[in-house]
C-alpha cells in the first residue's frame, strides 16, 4: 500500500510511516511531496493521504495524525497507547507538557530535520530503530 504526505516531515509524518510499517503493513511504501500536490498524488498513485490537512488520518478532533491512524486501523495495545500520548505532545505544540517525554521526541525530531532537512525517505529508515525503542520502552511501563 502506498501512502503520501507533505515532506519535510519531523514529528507525525515520521511517526506515522513506523506505526504503518509496524502495526498495519509491513511493506507500505511512503511517498513526501509537495503540500499541494498530497491529494493529486494519493489520486494518481492510489495512495491514502495523511497528516495534511482535509485527510481522514490528519489532524482530527484534538487528534495528532498517529492518533487517528490507531483509531481508523482499531489498534489497541497498552504501549503503542502510550507512544501515541508522547506523540501527540511533540507533535501538538499546546499539549507538549501532558507527557514528559514528549519535549524530548520533538527535540530528537528537529535533530533529525536539521540533519536530514527534506530527504524524508532517509530520516524515515534512520529514525525507525528510535521508534522501535521507544515503543519497547513505552510498552515495558
Amino acid at each position: 500500500m502506498k501512502w503520501v504526505t507533505r515532506k519535510n516531515a519531523a514529528v507525525d509524518r515520521i511517526a506515522c510511516p513506523w506505526l504503518i510499517r509496524r502495526f498495519i503493513d509491513s511493506e507500505a511504501e511512503f511517498l513526501y511531496v509537495d503540500e499541494a500536490d498530497v491529494f493529486r498524488i494519493a489520486r494518481e498513485q492510489g495512495a491514502e493521504p495523511y497528516d495534511v490537512e482535509g485527510a481522514e488520518m490528519g489532524h482530527v478532533d484534538g487528534r495528532c495524525s498517529f492518533e487517528s491512524i490507531i483509531l481508523r486501523y482499531g489498534l489497541q495495545d497498552a504501549g503503542l497507547s502510550r507512544l501515541a500520548d508522547i506523540v501527540h505532545g511533540a507533535d501538538v505544540e499546546a499539549d507538549i507538557s501532558k507527557m514528559p517525554e514528549s519535549a524530548g521526541l520533538k527535540a530528537v525530531a528537529m535533530g533529525f530535520r536539521r540533519l536530514y532537512a527534506d530527504r524524508d525517505l532517509e530520516k524515515l529508515e534512520a529514525e525507525m530503530p528510535l521508534y522501535d525503542a521507544l515503543y519497547a520502552w513505552c510498552a515495558a511501563q
